[in-house]
């Protein structure tokens, strides 16, 4: 207060242009909503008058009433919450007098007939306000509320400069509402340009901007992007029609229940007088994708007859490749083309656009009742890769694989795990070799010491997600009568992080039925040490890729050196894959890595075989090459 009054008016009004250029640069920024202008508005004034209380008000003059919206108190330097603000009841004579003057100014709130105001009476008493310079905020020249400087505990005169000010203060409310309201109009400018004014549903342009985002977004190896156009099939008369359901209502009834029935997986456009653009909301399988298309196409058909129309859809379906994965426009073209080409052959029909992909689909499809058959037919077996411990030359864990023996052939899981993953198979096929492997597991020696070996079952992701996944595990463990501390199931970094999975629920449950949980292929993923904190983890498998360049790799020796030394302190156990010389095994053990796995000392072999095997000490039988 003394420095304030030390100052000469060419000072003060010096100060104040300071501080009326910061604020015309704060509120004007493009971040500045409206609430953050009226509070930066009540501070500068609060901080440049050196007051004790700023408040902006809105004035109802019919309803003789002051409501605030915003409130500044300056000794504790705190904005008062919304639900704080008051409400204050006049009797009008203050009111009339913001009507005619550019500030109100009072010394003295108890003596000044200003602001003697009943309404204000009570108000003033409650916070101990002794002075006052309010200032009217006018926009576009009415009357629109006021903002009010409040000097409290003791009364104050208020120089020519200071009333100037805060005079200003009014017109800096005034110019915020007017920002906001210009930001409003242009907002909906900008919804009408890239909304279909019919069903509000963005149109062609916005999608494409949203498909173009998509195509530049990261994606899982296995997962497409893609774009699903909806054609909408309904009688001529009906886009005939003057005095029934026109086709544009049949249009808006076909957005509304996309919206309903498949809204929350998908951003939907419409993007032709007589068609929808769907984007998945997320990357996807193809087998996924297709099977949200099917959807669609019952989505549409479940509406007929609607308003006595019989409304159907041609659906088409376009997976991004790599010539045109940053070709929006292409995507869509291609799109309407394949729902064009389902429409020609007959009413709710899905087509697949790109011949040559679409023969791949059908062979995919070929290949998984392939294997539907070959699951009926006992044509899978189980085969196990041993794990061995450099430290003391025993056997310690085998990996349960899958293989498929076709056409006299023995196919590697490889060759078709990828289809059934992309469908409800692979639950199918991961209950049968967990049951398998646990029943040939009981009939596994014990190493030389009399430990049993452990037993390592890989999950699938799609298991993950099976909610009878517990259940499945205990039951497979009961009746092969194996011990659940011989069971480790491998579950692999990249699925652990999949959305959509409540993974860390689902491996407590797991762990509570007494199996081991690892993770496989450790160091692939993209996820962060710090999720083993949150994993119930017992065991690390270190990717064969960092494996490959030992020992000479200085960068695969820092990674895996790393890895060991966390998982130790952690206690948690490392296996090191892909081992196929010993000096990969050699490298390993200086770095910490103790258990390996590889070709060194042995394939993935048949039970029978296995049982001679581990039978034995393991030798050391390097990979020649």
């Amino acid at each position: 207060m003394n420095a304030r009054l030390s100052e000469t008016a060419g000072q003060r009004s010096e100060r104040y242009t300071r501080a009326l250029t910061a604020l015309t640069r704060a509120i004007w920024h493009d971040d500045c909503t409206l609430e953050a202008a009226l509070g930066k508005i009540c501070e500068s004034a609060a901080k440049a008058l050196d007051v004790s209380r700023v408040n902006v008000w809105r004035l109802d003059a019919d309803d003789r009433k002051l409501a605030c919206l915003h409130s500044y108190e300056a000794d504790s330097e705190q904005h008062v919450p919304a639900e704080s603000l008051e409400t204050l009841e006049l009797d009008g004579t203050y009111s009339a007098s913001l009507e005619q003057v550019r500030v109100v100014d009072s010394t003295d709130v108890k003596t000044d007939p200003v602001t003697s105001d009943r309404g204000l009476a009570s108000y003033f008493r409650r916070h101990a306000i002794r002075s006052v310079v309010d200032a009217p905020v006018r926009i576009e020249g009415r009357l629109f509320g006021v903002i009010c400087h409040e000097q409290t505990r003791f009364a104050r005169e208020w120089a020519a400069e200071e009333l100037t000010f805060a005079a200003s203060m009014g017109d800096f409310i005034a110019m915020a509402m007017e920002i906001q309201r210009r930001r409003e109009a242009e907002h909906q400018l900008e919804h009408l340009r890239l909304h279909d004014s019919g069903t509000d549903l963005p149109n062609r342009q916005y999608f494409l901007e949203m498909v173009q985002m998509r195509l530049r977004a990261p994606r899982a190896a296995e997962h497409v992007a893609t774009v699903v156009h909806v054609r909408i099939e309904m009688p001529y008369a009906t886009t005939q029609s003057s005095d029934g359901p026109t086709a544009e209502d049949a249009m808006a009834a076909v957005a509304d229940i996309l919206r309903q029935r498949v809204g929350a997986e998908c951003s939907i456009a419409r993007v032709r007088s007589n068609g929808f653009a769907l984007l998945p909301q997320r990357h996807s399988t193809e087998h996924e994708i297709t099977e949200f298309a099917r959807r669609c196409v019952e989505v549409v058909r479940s509406m007929s007859p609607w308003r006595e129309v019989e409304v159907g859809a041609a659906v088409g379906v376009v997976f991004v490749s790599e010539s045109d994965a940053s070709d929006a426009r292409g995507l869509m073209r291609r799109a309407e083309q394949a729902a064009d080409h389902a429409a020609l052959r007959g009413r709710d029909q899905l087509e697949v656009f790109d011949l040559e992909h679409h023969r791949g689909l059908v062979e995919r499809l070929h290949l998984e009742q392939a294997m539907r058959d070959a699951l009926a037919n006992d044509e899978f077996e189980v085969h196990y890769q041993l794990e061995v411990c450099s430290l003391d030359g025993r056997w310690g864990a085998a990996e349960a694989l899958l293989r498929w023996r076709r056409d006299g052939r023995v196919c590697a899981a490889s060759e078709f795990i990828t289809v059934a993953e992309g469908s409800s198979l692979i639950l199918a096929l991961g209950r049968w070799v967990l049951a398998r492997a646990c029943r040939d597991a009981v009939l596994w020696p014990p190493d030389v010491n009399g430990d049993p070996l452990t037993l390592r079952v890989n999950l699938s992701a799609r298991q993950l997600e099976d909610p009878s996944l517990v259940a499945k595990v205990a039951e497979s463990l009961e009746r092969a009568g194996l011990p659940p501390s011989r069971l480790c199931l491998e579950i692999t970094e990249t699925t652990l992080m999949r959305e959509g999975i409540d993974v860390i629920k689902v491996l407590h449950e797991l762990k509570a039925l007494g199996v081991m949980l690892a993770i496989d292929d450790f160091g692939t993923g993209y996820s962060s040490l710090s999720y083993l904190k949150s994993f119930p983890v017992d065991v690390l498998k270190i990717d064969r890729s960092f494996v490959a360049g030992l020992p000479g790799d200085r960068m695969d020796a820092a990674i895996v050196a790393a890895v060991a030394t966390l998982a130790h302190a952690i206690g948690i156990e490392v296996v090191g894959e892909g081992v196929e010389n010993l000096a990969q095994q050699d490298a390993l053990a200086k770095l910490g890595v103790y258990r390996v796995q590889g070709w060194l000392y042995a394939k993935a072999l048949p039970q029978d075989e296995f049982l001679a095997l581990v039978a034995k000490p393991p030798v050391a039988v390097p990979v020649e090459g």
